[in-house]
């Protein structure tokens, strides 16, 4: 019994009504407040000693408030029993999950806030990735550029190294959307096998008009037979936006064996892998047949010696890539023809090529026309050569050129359409 009386001074216990009759018959007869009851265990008699603290209900603005039994339990301590376990009260807290769910929902909203979701101007959408494609019948490789910044010149238009190097990107990404890229640099997979590369030998290109920083062009190229033992490159560079015509030009290409140096015949194999993808089409440039004249150091009125190779010249056949000659044959071109005119067409003739050790010499001429009146002059054609310092022969070349900011009309090429 006193086990019983100290744990029920604890712990609340739901008693039966005969159970809680007799106890009071025991603990005697009279109306008892139970929110006071206290039992102690008596270590005299061992029976319970009940202590009943009567309190008066409260009070509030004269009214008197009853306090519910259940708040009239207290512990030893003073502190309130426990509230029973019930359903809602073994629910986890629902402030601290809404907080989770909000803390993830907000981190989900800025992820995607982040996306680049926004739609993009038409001329954005195409070939965004500069990867290019095959069109008109797999026959005509195209692929767009984008200008950027840092490849405008002096006149916010981009450079003729700019344009030239678009030109020889779609030629080598033809040859490999095509699949005839082997493990040379533009080599078909024969021309590997007999160590075979493609060098040019005569190139013609028309400006008809420079981009700008920010424009999208487009650029197509074929190729064609030129000869018995040579092939022909087009380009058609146009506005991607407007579809006007910016730059033409046509090339003449062979085969030098790539250890020898030597000029090489194609070999069947070869010719049974490249024919299928040629056009049978007019050069998209009219060839000029006048035949380039050779300078010399007495006709020569302007020039520039001591040129020479840096390793990044180099491309991967261990030769100088062709632009670099066009950048080298312009260092001798007077400073008053390049501030006010601008290059409208050049006609090259590659003869041999340089080395890594080569040092040359870049001679100008300027036809026709005397550089210090150049003000009042209209169009201008210079003679160019770049030669070793010893003599020999790189590069003949002859430019023409307009005043800047002047408009040019005239007939514009088309892409051909291929004949039967």
């Amino acid at each position: 019994m006193v086990a019983t009386a100290a744990t029920s001074s604890f712990f609340p216990v739901t008693s039966s009504p005969d159970s809680s009759d007799s106890k009071n018959k025991k603990l005697g007869s009279g109306s008892t407040n139970l929110g006071g009851i206290k039992s102690k265990p008596s270590a005299s008699s061992g029976s319970l000693q009940v202590k009943a603290n009567a309190q008066a209900p409260p009070k509030i603005n004269g009214t008197t408030v009853v306090t519910s039994p259940v708040e009239g339990f207290k512990n030893e301590d003073g502190a309130g029993s426990p509230h029973p376990r019930t359903f809602i009260n073994q629910l986890p807290d629902w402030s601290m999950l809404l907080a989770a769910v909000t803390t993830i929902f907000l981190a989900a909203e800025k992820q995607w806030m982040m996306l680049d979701w926004k739609p993009r101007r038409p001329d954005m959408l195409i070939d965004p990735f500069g990867i290019g494609r095959i069109v008109q019948d797999g026959l005509v490789f195209r692929q767009n550029f984008s200008i950027r910044s840092y490849e405008i010149g002096a006149d916010r238009t981009a450079s003729i190294e700019t344009l030239m190097n678009h030109l020889q990107e779609t030629a080598i990404n033809h040859c490999k959307s095509a699949g005839l890229l082997g493990e040379g640099f533009g080599a078909t997979p024969e021309m590997c096998k007999k160590n075979l590369i493609w060098v040019v030998t005569r190139m013609q290109v028309v400006f008809d008009r420079y981009p700008t920083w920010g424009d999208v062009v487009q650029v197509d190229t074929w190729v064609s037979a030129s000869g018995k033992n040579g092939m022909r490159r087009d380009w058609l560079v146009s506005d991607s936006k407007t579809g006007e015509v910016l730059t033409r030009a046509s090339s003449v290409w062979v085969m030098m064996n790539k250890l020898t140096r030597r000029l090489s015949k194609i070999p069947e194999e070869v010719r049974g892998e490249i024919e299928p993808y040629f056009m049978n089409s007019d050069p998209v440039v009219a060839e000029d047949s006048r035949k380039l004249v050779k300078l010399d150091k007495s006709m020569a009125e302007h020039v520039r010696k001591g040129l020479t190779p840096r390793w990044s010249d180099l491309d991967v056949n261990q030769h100088v890539n062709n632009v670099k000659y066009i950048g080298w044959i312009l260092e001798s071109a007077p400073l008053p023809v390049l501030e006010t005119h601008e290059l409208s067409s050049m006609t090259l003739e590659y003869r041999r090529e340089c080395g890594r050790e080569s040092i040359l010499q870049s001679l100008t001429t300027v036809s026709d026309s005397s550089v210090g009146d150049l003000v009042n002059v209209g169009e201008i054609e210079c003679q160019h050569l770049l030669q070793l310092e010893e003599g020999s022969e790189i590069v003949r070349g002859r430019t023409q050129w307009r005043p800047k900011y002047a408009k040019s009309f005239g007939n514009v090429g088309q892409i051909p359409a291929e004949s039967a």
